[in-house]
């Protein structure tokens, strides 16, 4: 087997009166990404990922951002659309480990909600999917609530290959 690992990172800057999307999901929150899309940062760092794991650049290429086809899409959109790429290549994921970074609002109780929406867009368990939360202990952009950022790290895989 073919195995390739993958890292992406993402971030966007928090204003009030928009909507907070993590995971797939909408996050009860006064403030929300500033984005082309819909902002939501851990599927873009997840889509970043996969696409750099299997060498195939980065989501601003496949899904630039002065694209209007884009605006306001939703990222599970996006993810979804990765996840076929990589499988037109020949590419299955094994799984996913991503960190969220925001100092409000706590989102652990929306983690298992989180985990089932990017297992389902992605054909996965949802053990293959791993999320978890972290604040900055109010240090730096996240700490003073400018922004939120994600990390996320994939192991992807062709069956019998030797690339």
């Amino acid at each position: 087997m073919n195995f390739r690992v993958g890292n992406g990172y993402d971030v966007h800057v928090l204003k009030e009166g928009l909507d907070l999307w993590l995971g797939g999901i909408k996050i009860p929150n006064t403030k929300g990404c500033i984005a082309h899309s819909d902002g939501d940062v851990l599927i873009h760092a997840i889509c970043d990922a996969l696409l750099g794991a299997a060498a195939l650049r980065d989501i601003g290429f496949h899904f630039p951002d002065n694209n209007s086809e884009f605006k306001n899409i939703d990222s599970k959109i996006l993810l979804s659309k990765t996840h076929e790429i990589l499988s037109k290549e020949g590419y299955k994921i094994s799984n996913i480990d991503s960190t969220i970074s925001l100092q409000k609002p706590k989102i652990k109780n929306y983690i298992p909600e989180m985990i089932k929406t990017l297992a389902s867009v992605l054909e996965l368990e949802e053990n293959q999917v791993s999320v978890k939360a972290t604040t900055t202990e109010g240090l730096g952009f996240e700490g003073r609530e400018e922004g939120v950022s994600a990390i996320s790290t994939v192991l992807i895989y062709k069956d019998g290959t030797t690339n």
